[in-house]
């Protein structure tokens, strides 16, 4: 995807000139799988090694619109050409764990006070997924919605909670 970004400054005495930025963003050029891959699931396990963690991972399929219609239709969740509840539905087909290095700087949010994301440590998420809690609290929602991940090609750039009303 290219992003084109046109900006505007002052240059010189009052006039004004407009320069074009180019931005690529995600983009593939050669054939085989991307490098970057996003999914959702859930987190079972975080185990230290080395700088960072090593984390077990369930991933699901995270369905919303028509794809989400069928599939639970087929399942028998819905009654043909019947919506979803909430336009999403969720499949797991399989309780396999896969796993994925967790450097400390990967970016993690949970659901700590309310829908609004907020950002929490690599250690804290361990915590969480460990039954501890780092906060002194509950969380907004349970670490059992499940989590976005952006993984890079084995490593996990990034983690967002899922939160499910």
């Amino acid at each position: 995807m290219v992003l084109v970004v046109g900006l505007v400054g002052a240059a010189g005495c009052g006039g004004n000139t407009t320069e074009t930025v180019t931005v690529t963003v995600g983009e593939k050029t050669d054939v085989g799988a991307p490098e970057d891959v996003g999914m959702f699931g859930y987190v079972k396990k975080m185990t230290p090694k080395g700088d960072g963690y090593e984390m077990r991972f369930d991933p699901s399929l995270d369905l919303t619109g028509e794809t989400a219609n069928v599939a639970a239709a087929e399942d028998g969740k819905v009654a043909p050409g019947e919506p979803v509840p909430n336009d999403y539905y969720r499949v797991n087909e399989s309780d396999r764990l896969y796993t994925y290095v967790v450097p400390k700087d990967a970016r993690v949010t949970v659901l700590r006070d309310g829908v609004e994301a907020s950002k929490v440590t690599v250690d804290e998420l361990a915590q969480l997924v460990a039954g501890e809690d780092p906060f002194g609290k509950p969380l907004f929602e349970p670490i059992t919605t499940g989590f976005w991940i952006l993984v890079h090609v084995d490593t996990v750039r990034s983690l967002d909670q899922q939160y499910r009303p």
